[in-house]
């Protein structure tokens, strides 16, 4: 049998196809977005830490994941039977077809959103806390907008998806695309060329639609951005503006002031295994302190409790004469969270926000604080410590089109526009090839000139003893020697600790 092709191009004149087209792009559009949302919430419920709340969102996904779209559109459609007082909102048929939708696809956005957010690295929500970010902050600044671009494409692919179940709609005698197709073909009986069209008029509505937020998807990609650098004569120019880098100014120390930092009896343990036992420390303003040790000795824990990133079982870190952190204390508090905005970090591994620019990272904390209030100042502010660092040119780049030091030295700006009293470097070198540790190192050399109270955790011997007012040792979860650089230095030692420390560094054999 002879396609009617005279009938199939008239389809595309008919205004009752072009009112179901909006229809449909009503319905999917909405029962996308509104899908978008309620998932959004349900996966945050599905990795929640209290358990009741996982288990009522698990039911939930497993429940309309696993009941067909078409049942549970008849199920809402009829519900004003067993409940009339529901018969004004899921009366009609596009209103009841848009909950169904929405129910049943809130479950499969909830696992596209938890695929988003656990590919999330841990150190951006690490870095978020170590910026004083509350949990919200640090969802919405940091989390969330990295989940999305993560979860775009995925996203995008459900949204087609969702246009093509519009069809199943068509049961409870809503006048979308297919039912429109179906009374049309009743009529006529020309049944290939009316399925025809209406493939037509789904493909085409696809085909725009995929367009459109593949357009969306390349416009937040960052790989495809161009890497921007100020030239010479615009850095001179910004520079002469900004009146020359940032200028640190340090808690100083006086007679009879507390010690900036005291560490009391801290013990930490993971499961069985006690990584820091019992560990007792006090740095004074201005003082350097750099702690060495072998893998395993408890230092990088022993940092991480100082800025409430790991929970202390027992003992109480004191901030400038200031209870700062409890064992047991929630450490969402309202003080512990003030004590972490006077101390900044740096990280082994960076942990820069990659969908913020450089400038833009370092913005990042003194805008949700508020400080200084006004907007021009706190830029200004960034751009002197980025100048500080040596990155003002590039201050428009994005981490991943900066070398491993550039990454670190923002690190360090970001850290610094807070204008912490104490500043921690947890390995800030290991991670970067050798001819870019000098880079670093500089930076950080810098800092203790201008007076800053910094606590270092390194394997950079030379740069341990050089910088230093004090090298601490740790060994099995305890320091094992608080010692000056010369006493370290000085051979002949007849200390067994020091003879120990010595080797270890390398200094004798």
């Amino acid at each position: 049998m002879d396609l009617d092709w005279s009938y199939f191009w008239s389809l595309f004149s008919m205004g009752v196809f072009w009112r179901a087209c909006v229809t449909v792009v009503q319905l999917g559009s909405l029962a996308w977005t509104l899908g978008l949302v309620l998932g959004f919430f349900l996966a945050c419920a599905r990795i929640s830490t209290t358990r009741w709340i996982r288990a009522l969102a698990g039911v939930y996904i497993w429940l309309f994941r696993s009941v067909p779209l078409l049942v549970v559109v008849v199920f809402v459609f009829n519900l004003p039977q067993i409940f009339p007082a529901s018969r004004g909102v899921i009366g009609e048929p596009f209103f009841a077809g848009l909950v169904a939708m929405v129910l049943t696809e809130a479950a499969y956005m909830a696992e596209i959103h938890r695929g988003g957010l656990l590919s999330v690295a841990r150190g951006q929500r690490e870095a978020g806390r170590a910026l004083a970010l509350g949990r919200f902050g640090a969802m919405r600044l940091i989390v969330v907008p990295q989940a999305f671009r993560i979860a775009l494409p995925t996203l995008i692919n459900e949204f087609v998806t969702i246009i093509k179940l519009t069809s199943l709609v068509s049961v409870i005698s809503l006048p979308e695309l297919l039912m429109t197709g179906l009374r049309l073909y009743s009529q006529n009986f020309l049944v290939m060329e009316t399925l025809l069209g209406v493939a037509v008029y789904y493909v085409m509505l696809v085909t725009v639609f995929s367009t459109l937020l593949g357009w969306l998807e390349k416009r937040l990609d960052l790989q495809l951005r161009r890497p921007t650098t100020l030239d010479d004569a615009a850095c001179a120019s910004l520079r002469s503006r900004l009146g020359g880098p940032a200028a640190i100014r340090p808690v100083v120390a006086a007679p009879g002031q507390p010690a900036a930092l005291e560490l009391r009896n801290i013990h930490k343990a993971y499961g069985a295994h006690q990584v820091l036992k019992g560990v007792s420390l006090q740095v004074g303003a201005g003082q350097v302190i750099s702690i060495i040790g072998p893998s395993g000795s408890g230092k990088t824990s022993l940092i991480r409790t100082i800025n409430a990133l790991e929970k202390i079982d027992q003992g109480e870190i004191i901030l400038f004469g200031e209870s700062h952190i409890h064992a047991h204390e929630s450490l969402e508090s309202s003080r512990v969270r003030k004590g972490i905005r006077r101390i900044g970090m740096a990280f082994q591994s960076f942990n820069l926000f990659p969908h913020l620019s450089v400038l833009d990272n370092v913005l990042l904390a003194p805008r949700y604080h508020g400080r200084p209030a006004d907007a021009a100042l706190r830029q200004t502010q960034a751009q002197k410590l980025l100048d500080k660092v040596g990155l003002l040119a590039h201050q428009h780049k994005y981490p991943h089109q900066l070398s491993g030091g550039q990454q670190q030295r923002v690190a360090i700006a970001r850290a610094l526009a807070m204008s912490p009293d104490v500043m921690l470097f947890d390995e800030p070198t290991s991670a970067l090839d050798p001819e870019l540790v000098g880079e670093v190192l500089k930076v950080i050399q810098d800092l203790a000139q201008e007076g800053m109270t910094m606590v270092i955790v390194t394997h950079e011997m030379d740069f341990a003893l050089a910088i230093s007012d004090r090298v601490l040792f740790m060994e099995n979860g305890l320091i094992q020697l608080d010692a000056a650089p010369l006493r370290i230095q000085q051979p002949g030692a007849t200390d067994a600790t020091i003879q120990r420390v010595r080797r270890f560094m390398g200094l004798e054999s």
